[in-house]
């Protein structure tokens, strides 16, 4: 049995390594045959395969958040990365075999994290915006810390979520000086809560999916509907200005109504706050994929980056 991870395998390699089923779909061959298209998951990242000739047994044990042990053959299909499924076995999650594991988490510890945010608080002077953070904050504290901020783009680890939060939080810091008529109380308020939604549209660390809210609602109107209850809850008035402004940067953080937000940006902290969020997911995605990708080629296409293929280069001075 091989110590290495999925994404430490070359083309055509021969892959017996334990991982964790994070999605699974039953597919229909031309045949008539159902066969199963499986996304596996360890700590390198995650990759798609193919097992044919599927037996109803077996649709009903390979289902998310199952280990197993993966027998396969790493191939180019259409361009991407997928594994040519041989033989797959399932192991028991005893003392050896945990599903958290199998899950990446977030660089820094949720101690540092919750530290930091909770010190963040501090320096949003509005009491309204401060007191929705902070009930918000603790209504879904366990989540926030723990879920990933998404399903599969970027920081989608354990603790993803809260360290996209930090991250932009920082940047904000960062920018804050150079743009004195940027209300940093408002933009940071805003960058807490704009994927607060995510606490109910994602279903966790492991396996993740969307939640039917997830998937009907979505994570931005979520987050506005959070506010507005967290509002009514303080006893604060839901169409005071400084409500209103707090949602608009919410629902107006993914910049474009074809991107999911309700509304375009209208303020200045609106505005700031959907760069800054475009600006670390992109990060986070590059980074993610040229160290999945051997120095001097290209990444499998990433389609949200508009299907663009990253380009790994050598060391550079």
């Amino acid at each position: 049995m091989s110590d290495k991870l999925l994404h430490d395998f070359k083309l055509n390699e021969q892959i017996n390594i334990p991982a964790l089923i994070k999605q699974v779909v039953v597919r229909t061959a031309k045949t008539g045959k159902e066969y199963l298209a499986i996304v596996f998951e360890d700590k390198s990242g995650e990759m798609e395969g193919m097992y044919w000739g599927v037996t109803p047994d077996e649709i009903k044990v390979f289902v998310p958040g199952v280990i197993v042990q993966l027998h396969a053959t790493l191939q180019i299909y259409q361009g991407k990365s997928q594994l040519k499924i041989t033989n797959l076995k399932r192991l028991s999650t005893d003392a050896e075999f945990k599903p958290s594991d199998f899950v990446a988490a977030a660089p820094i510890r949720r101690q540092q994290m919750e530290e930091e945010i909770n010190q963040i608080l501090f320096s949003i002077t509005n009491p309204e915006w401060n007191r929705i953070v902070r009930y918000l904050l603790q209504k879904y504290h366990e989540q926030f810390y723990n879920y990933p901020a998404a399903k599969k783009n970027h920081h989608a680890y354990t603790g993803g979520l809260a360290y996209h939060t930090l991250s932009i939080i920082h940047l904000a810091q960062r920018i804050g000086p150079m743009y004195p008529q940027i209300n940093q109380g408002l933009l940071l308020a805003g960058a807490i809560l704009h994927d607060i939604g995510k606490t109910v549209e994602l279903s966790g660390p492991i396996g993740t999916l969307y939640t039917v809210p997830g998937n009907l609602i979505g994570h931005i109107a979520i987050a506005d509907a959070e506010i507005v209850l967290a509002a009514h809850e303080l006893h604060l008035d839901e169409n005071s200005e400084s409500i209103l402004v707090l949602r608009h940067v919410v629902l107006a953080h993914h910049g474009l109504l074809e991107y999911g937000s309700p509304v375009k940006p209208a303020l200045l902290e609106a505005e700031v706050l959907h760069q800054l969020d475009e600006l670390d997911a992109s990060i986070e995605m590059f980074t993610h994929a040229a160290n999945q990708t051997e120095p001097g080629k290209f990444s499998d296409r990433i389609y949200a980056l508009d299907n663009r293929m990253i380009f790994h280069p050598h060391d550079l001075e």
